[in-house]
């Protein structure tokens, strides 16, 4: 949602208040690289049960993939492979916080919060490959109640306030709201085509 309607804003602000820092030559693989170790730790944190800890990881791989694009377009190197890998490593990033979250839910011993935190996973993951899939089918589609930055948010914030639990069942119930948008996003955009 902020990503769909501020994305190119954000990039714009990203770009004017960091002006030549976005010079400095930093590949911006590196960053895209770095975003998806950070989530690792994150994850890694999560699980152990450092939640605060594990929010400030997400927060630091947050600012990476948030400074990737802008420092490509800065250098002259943005590229599709480079988007292709920056998508692929935000999908991994996903995967690590969410297990991460996943196996602390698994030592709390409470099974409904497992499977709550499983629905945030899958649905995350299928919010991402709607949007892909249909791209790959000739169809633009936008929106969807949360999105990879609303979903971060939540659990970092949800993580760090000792929030989690609730944070979990805000992203599954979203997750499954976007995913059903997405889905009639798609047909409706599909059939257009």
């Amino acid at each position: 949602m902020i990503k769909g309607r501020y994305g190119d804003r954000l990039d714009a602000w990203i770009a004017t208040a960091l002006g030549p820092l976005l010079r400095i030559p930093i590949p911006p693989i590196w960053l895209s690289v770095g975003g998806a170790l950070l989530s690792g730790v994150a994850g890694v944190m999560l699980a152990s049960g450092s939640l605060r800890t594990g929010s400030l990881w997400i927060a630091a791989g947050a600012v990476c993939d948030l400074l990737d694009g802008p420092f490509a377009r800065a250098q002259g190197r943005a590229s599709r492979f480079g988007a292709f890998l920056d998508s692929t490593l935000d999908r991994v990033s996903d995967l690590a916080i969410y297990l991460g979250v996943i196996v602390w839910a698994t030592r709390g011993g409470d099974s409904l919060l497992v499977a709550v935190a499983a629905v945030a996973l899958s649905t995350a993951l299928l919010t991402s490959y709607a949007k892909a899939r249909a791209e790959a089918l000739g169809a633009a589609l936008r929106g969807g109640v949360f999105e990879r930055g609303e979903r971060l948010a939540v659990l970092g914030v949800g993580a760090f306030f000792g929030w989690l639990e609730p944070a979990l069942w805000v992203l599954a119930i979203a997750g499954v709201v976007t995913v059903a948008t997405r889905l009639a996003g798609a047909r409706r955009a599909l059939r257009a085509t």
